[in-house]
């Protein structure tokens, strides 16, 4: 492979991983539990919380034996499973809770896109969560790769799936830390959330996945509006790799948004008794906020293509100033280059050159000339 730069090897290595790791799967049956992706966790876990309206109950570091008697327990359940490397432990999760092997085998592809898969007992979803984690570059590392990531940051994405069945919501993800905290707060607290079922559970958590598109949106604006301070005050070789980095952003987060709302369309359209009906109005609530940062990622993107235009501008610009210069500064020795090449052909019968004052009156006349040029293009406003 090509020589690249340190700050797109994170780009372009995972990709090649990701697709090394799909071809272990050529010539497996349909559904086979096999991991694709890159490993972000260390060890598999598993947290369940079990609330009611009366009282909540946590369990952290569960075994999947653990999480049986909570199919059927007249609470609602919550079962946060973290670590989608260990494939063997999913796979006999999922054979727990009777989950079809091809939904198995979704939850194992961390690169599989958002959908949708309404069974009879259960609602299988995907999507996808970002954050936009800070780039520090230290004093040694000035390349324009670097400085250019540090004016962005960089783009996490990290695959979440979501199953929710009549009494229980199990929350699959491929590393510890997540945007799932508020909902556990509220959990704690003894929020509206513990009145409700499990329909309105997964609605609460992919509202907090939802919301923090706006918070990832509004960091890419921000990094836009300083690029567009750089572009019209300097720009150089940084500054339009920071604009690409901005476009990779953004070209991911439509990935994950634009299929999004076709997922939430479904799940309030579905015919299914695990959706109740007051549920369904937040649901139509979160397609909205959905079609807002589909819009906004759109109107960013517009605008990031325009910043690459000012950009190319603004260099053909700076181009013209330079050549400009260069222009005047040719054409103001064109006639003394003349003048020096006439009296430089040392002819014997030349008048001038027996005259003792040649030399300086010559020097005179290609000052004059000089002169007589700055004056003229001063006057045109050339410089």
């Amino acid at each position: 492979m090509p020589s690249i730069g340190p700050r797109l090897e994170h780009v372009v290595e995972p990709m090649l991983r990701l697709v090394r790791k799909r071809s272990q799967k050529a010539g497996l049956p349909p559904g086979a539990p096999v991991f694709v992706g890159e490993q972000k966790a260390c060890e598999f876990t598993i947290d369940i919380i079990d609330y009611d309206a009366e009282k909540v109950s946590h369990k952290e570091g569960a075994a999947v034996g653990d999480c049986l008697p909570y199919k059927d327990t007249p609470t609602v359940t919550w079962i946060n499973v973290t670590g989608l490397h260990d494939a063997e432990k999913v796979d006999e999760l999922g054979r727990a809770f009777g989950l079809h092997p091809l939904i198995v085998e979704d939850i194992l592809n961390t690169g599989q896109r958002p959908k949708v898969e309404v069974f009879d007992d259960y609602i299988f979803v995907a999507l996808k969560t970002h954050a936009l984690i800070p780039v520090s570059v230290s004093d040694d590392d000035d390349d324009e790769e670097s400085s250019a990531a540090a004016k962005v940051g960089e783009l996490d994405i990290e695959n979440i799936s979501i199953v929710i069945g009549k009494n229980y919501v199990m929350t699959f993800q491929e590393k510890p830390g997540d945007s799932f905290d508020p909902v556990r707060v509220r959990i704690s607290k003894h929020g509206r959330v513990v009145t409700q079922g499990s329909d309105y559970l997964a609605y609460t958590l992919m509202d907090v996945i939802v919301d923090s598109y706006f918070g990832i949106v509004e960091g890419l604006g921000e990094s836009t509006e300083e690029l567009e301070d750089d572009i019209v005050s300097g720009p150089d070789g940084g500054t339009v790799r920071a604009i690409h980095f901005i476009r990779r952003c953004l070209v991911d987060l439509r990935r994950s948004v634009w299929p999004l709302r076709e997922v939430l369309n479904v799940l309030e359209r579905a015919e299914s008794p695990l959706i109740a009906k007051s549920t369904r109005v937040y649901l139509r609530d979160l397609y909205d906020h959905t079609i807002q940062v589909i819009e906004t990622v759109e109107s960013q993107r517009d605008f990031v293509s325009g910043m690459l235009d000012i950009y190319l501008s603004s260099i053909s610009n700076r181009l013209n100033e330079v050549m400009k210069i260069l222009t005047i500064f040719a054409t103001i020795f064109i006639p003394l280059t003349f003048i020096t090449g006439l009296y430089g052909m040392n002819f014997k019968y030349m008048p001038e050159l027996q005259w003792h004052y040649g030399y300086f009156a010559v020097l005179g006349l290609m000052a004059a000339v000089g002169i007589s040029l700055v004056i003229f293009f001063r006057r045109k406003k050339w410089f």
